[in-house]
């Protein structure tokens, strides 16, 4: 208990699914989370349900798209409590589709959400990191960031561009004692994958799970220890890494 005791923590996409799992956790483990979603029945069930629970959390409605949206979330994230120690960028969405079947919208969809998002909300934080004199910004990246997949073209290029674009901000901002590391889950049993997983045939599930040695997908608490580790001062030595949570998917 208490790894982020005393850290502010904003957590993109905390709403539901691996996002709520680490707001929880942070919580739990004594941080102060600044829940952030566009849903914002279900954000703000998250930061009441955290705080039931005897955690400290708050909610405030944040489209990742919108850079005018993010300063005013990170000004009022300072304002109150004079600093943000970690930024989580989880927030993204999932398309399935080969390169000729992806269409110019979607493609322009998902690289608004996962990369642009990313990108305004590093922008967004590092002066008040720079500021405070250190920071930890966390990027959730995938398997899909590292090793290529069928049907999946313009996941996996936004999923790549995270990956660089951590390595280098953390390059970047060494300099100011500010950290940047991904994160990349392999297969979650989370909302997104629960048909697939619990409804599909045995080939679909076969094929879902890949080269996974484990033979089973993860919890979503088992990629929220991997957040907390970087979150946290045990982590202070870790910067443009790259944290795999795949149950072996990248192994062979």
């Amino acid at each position: 208990m208490g790894r982020v005791s005393g850290k502010v923590i904003l957590v993109t996409g905390g709403a539901m699914g691996m996002g709520r799992t680490h707001c929880e956790l942070l919580a739990e483990e004594g941080g102060t989370v600044i829940v952030t979603d566009m849903n914002e029945s279900e954000g703000q069930a998250t930061a009441d349900s955290i705080n039931n629970a005897g955690g400290k959390a708050e909610f405030l409605p944040l489209n990742v798209t919108d850079d005018t949206n993010w300063k005013s979330v990170v000004d009022q994230v300072v304002t109150k409590h004079g600093k943000v120690d970690v930024l989580v960028n989880n927030a993204g969405i999932l398309i399935f589709k080969a390169v000729e079947e992806t269409t110019t919208e979607e493609w322009d969809r998902i690289f608004n959400v996962n990369v642009k998002g990313v990108f305004f909300g590093t922008k967004a934080i590092l002066p008040a990191m720079k500021k405070a004199g250190s920071g930890s910004i966390i990027n959730i990246s995938s398997i899909y960031g590292i090793v290529g997949a069928p049907m999946a073209a313009a996941y996996q290029a936004t999923k790549g561009a995270v990956r660089l674009l951590t390595k280098s901000t953390a390059v970047d901002y060494a300099q100011y004692n500010i950290r940047v590391n991904s994160v990349h889950p392999g297969v979650i049993d989370t909302a997104m994958t629960k048909d697939l997983l619990h409804g599909g045939d045995k080939e679909s599930i076969k094929a879902l799970m890949g080269t996974t040695i484990l033979n089973r997908p993860a919890q979503p608490r088992e990629v929220s220890y991997a957040v907390l580790h970087l979150a946290s001062d045990e982590s202070s030595f870790m910067n443009g890494s790259e944290m795999v949570v795949d149950g072996g998917y990248t192994a062979q």
